[in-house]
């Protein structure tokens, strides 16, 4: 996966419309991988007024949505 092709693909196709539905609260948090970190994705992330969660990179521990799934587990064991 390429930059551009992740600006193609998955940017201007899906994660600008998820920003246009939530509005200016809108963070977008990415894996963090080589292709997400092009200068062609981050001049597309700000000519589209989209903020990135800024955060290390190879930090799983750090994405917010494993605290979901630990609650998710929780309940359904429960």
């Amino acid at each position: 996966m390429t930059g551009q092709r992740y600006n193609e693909e998955v940017l201007l196709p899906h994660v600008r419309l998820l920003r246009g539905a939530v509005g200016d609260k809108f963070v977008f948090m990415d894996a963090n991988a080589t292709c997400h970190r092009t200068l062609a994705v981050q001049d597309c992330l700000d000519s589209e007024g989209i903020q990135r969660l800024v955060w290390p990179a190879r930090s799983p521990d750090l994405n917010p949505i494993e605290n979901v799934w630990d609650a998710l587990v929780r309940q359904v064991a429960g």
